[in-house]
């Protein structure tokens, strides 16, 4: 596929009815390959989670919840129910095990095990459609809510500024928009020049490789920077506001997100710059009072020590390799949600606009 499509191609789709399968674009290849891979076992959706394949908190919900209806697939059509919800437990379980930070994975699965639980009578094949039922509403619902998200971050934006983003959070980390990116799209629709600056994001380069790649098919003017040139950017009053999305946010405020995004947070305050987080309601995790109790992935010292097949490092070098970092509700400006922006950044605040 050309890199010049004025509209990129959907993260991910269904096709067919129970018996389907999952086709999504796998994200490791971009930008020098556009390929789409085909997941019809269960294993292959866990894979794609977890080597990246599908990434971005909203985009592995919906992952999830379909890679929930293919694991249902390996049941003999002589099945009951108690066969069913036996294996439906099985397969939760095992997909909730691929990534531990992104609270909508577990969202989503909490979800469809729900739905099965309300609709005890239903028989195994009636359940299974059901389930494809709730995994495509949820899959939708996102979309919707990422359009909504844009339309309301897109007051906080205002002609002429610049903007900077970490990390990927557009269209490839959700079924629609974004959640940072689609405050992006939604300014520049309504005619507003913007000019976006995209931190590359070490060590797996996600702003480098994934969202440059979105903003340059919308047309957005963006220009991309390491990571550790966006306080010099802040100084030289290139940047007048910042965006980022959430993979995690604490019932207080506080944000999980691609590592890095904590210090880019803490150069906004010192610059004071607005630091803005834009997530659905489903990426807030109410259970947990505060970014202390957000789990946070640890993964393969190869990602820095011989990034993309490379050697960077010498051999047998200690490393250090969380996924994520939280960034405190007292650097945030504003959580921009489908259901409004919550400022100040409170826990009466967000569980009002939460549960509201």
């Amino acid at each position: 596929m050309s890199a010049t499509s004025a509209v990129p191609p959907k993260t991910m789709r269904w096709n067919g009815d129970t018996s389907g399968w999952l086709t999504m674009i796998d994200q490791t290849l971009l930008p020098v390959e556009f390929k789409e891979i085909d997941c019809r076992t269960v294993e292959q959706v866990w894979e794609a989670i977890k080597k990246l394949r599908v990434r971005g908190a909203p985009a592995i919900g919906c992952a999830a919840a379909y890679g929930v209806v293919i694991g249902l697939q390996t049941l003999p059509k002589t099945a009951d129910r108690k066969t069913f919800d036996a294996r439906l437990k099985e397969v939760t379980g095992y997909l909730a095990e691929s990534r531990p930070t992104a609270v909508n994975l577990f969202w989503a699965l909490d979800r469809l095990n729900a739905t099965a639980a309300r609709f005890a009578q239903l028989s195994p094949q009636e359940m299974h459609a059901r389930l494809l039922e709730e995994a495509k509403a949820i899959e939708t619902e996102d979309r919707e809510m990422c359009a909504a998200i844009g339309r309301h971050g897109a007051a906080l934006l205002a002609d002429g500024m610049g903007v900077l983003t970490h990390c990927n959070a557009g269209g490839l980390a959700t079924a629609g928009d974004g959640t940072a990116l689609a405050v992006m799209f939604a300014a520049a629709a309504e005619g507003k020049q913007i000019q976006v600056y995209a931190d590359e994001t070490r060590p797996l380069l996600q702003g480098a490789r994934l969202t440059t790649w979105e903003l340059q098919q919308r047309g957005v003017p963006v220009t991309l920077i390491c990571d550790n040139m966006a306080g010099w950017v802040m100084k030289e009053k290139r940047v007048q506001a910042v965006i980022t999305g959430a993979d995690r946010i604490a019932a207080n405020g506080d944000s999980a997100n691609k590592i890095g995004t904590y210090s880019v947070a803490l150069l906004a305050k010192a610059h004071g710059i607005p630091f803005y987080v834009a997530a659905p309601s489903s990426t807030f995790d109410l259970t947990l009072k505060s970014g202390e109790d957000i789990p946070i992935e640890q993964r393969a010292a190869e990602e820095i020590t011989n990034g993309f097949g490379r050697a960077t490092a010498p051999e047998g070098t200690q490393v250090y390799n969380p996924a994520f970092d939280v960034a405190p509700a007292e650097l945030i400006t504003a959580i921009i949600t489908e259901k409004g922006v919550i400022r100040p950044v409170t826990e009466a605040n967000v569980r009002k606009m939460v549960e509201g």
